[in-house]
C-alpha cells in the first residue's frame, strides 16, 4: 500500500487493475475523494433493484422512497433495502420523491422509455434536476456516467429504469453497469 502523490486516499496494488488505471490516468479522479455517493431508488424489480443491490454489494449507503406497504411487482420489499415508505401506495408518488430528494437521476433503459421510466425523466425536467438517460442497448460506457456524476456534483444519485417484467434481463444488465459505475466513484 502506498499514498497517491496527488494527496488522495492510499490504494492497494492488488485492487482491480482497470479501476486502478482509470483512477490514475483520468484527471477527473482528483475529485473522487470529495464525493460521498448515496444511491436512492424506488425498489421496483429491474433497474431500481439492481441499483440498490450494487450499492449494497459495494457497501455504499442506499435509500429512497417506496410505495406504502413496500410494494413491488414481486411482493413486499425485503427489509434489508433501507427505503422509506411514502404515505401513498401510488408508484408515481415515490418516483417524484426520489427525483426531488436526489441531486440527480441516472435513467438506465433499453429501447424506448415508457411508463414510470418516462415519468422519471419528465419529473426530473419539471423539477430542474440533472438527468442522464442512457440506453443500455447501446452499451454506454460507465466512464461517461461517472464523469456526469462528478461534473454535476451529485452525492445523492437516484437510479431508475424499467421493471424486470417489462424489460426481461434488464436487472442483470443494470446490476453490471451500476457496479462498474459505482466502483469508479468510490
Amino acid at each position: 500500500m502506498r499514498l497517491c502523490t496527488r494527496g488522495c486516499r492510499p490504494y492497494d496494488r492488488r485492487q482491480n487493475y482497470l479501476a486502478f488505471f482509470w483512477r490514475e490516468t483520468n484527471p477527473l479522479s482528483l475529485f473522487f475523494d470529495h464525493l460521498q455517493i448515496q444511491v436512492v431508488s424506488g425498489g421496483q424489480t429491474g433497474v431500481d433493484r439492481a441499483a440498490l443491490d450494487a450499492a449494497i454489494q459495494l457497501d455504499l449507503p442506499h435509500g429512497g422512497w417506496c410505495p406504502r406497504g413496500r410494494l413491488a411487482e414481486d411482493g413486499p420489499l425485503p427489509p434489508h433495502y433501507q427505503l422509506r415508505e411514502s404515505r401513498s401506495a401510488n408508484y408515481a408518488v415515490r418516483t417524484r420523491k426520489n427525483v426531488v430528494d436526489s441531486d440527480g437521476t441516472l435513467i438506465l433503459y433499453r429501447g424506448e422509455m415508457t411508463g414510470g421510466t418516462d415519468l422519471t425523466r419528465r419529473l426530473a425536467r419539471q423539477h430542474h434536476r440533472p438527468c442522464l438517460p442512457l440506453d443500455l442497448a447501446g452499451q454506454p460506457s460507465p466512464d461517461r456516467a461517472a464523469a456526469w456524476v462528478i461534473a454535476q456534483k451529485i452525492n445523492v444519485l437516484n437510479i431508475a429504469g424499467p421493471r424486470e417484467s417489462s424489460c426481461p434481463g434488464v436487472y442483470q444488465q443494470a446490476l453490471d453497469y451500476c457496479r462498474q459505475l459505482l466502483e469508479r466513484l468510490v
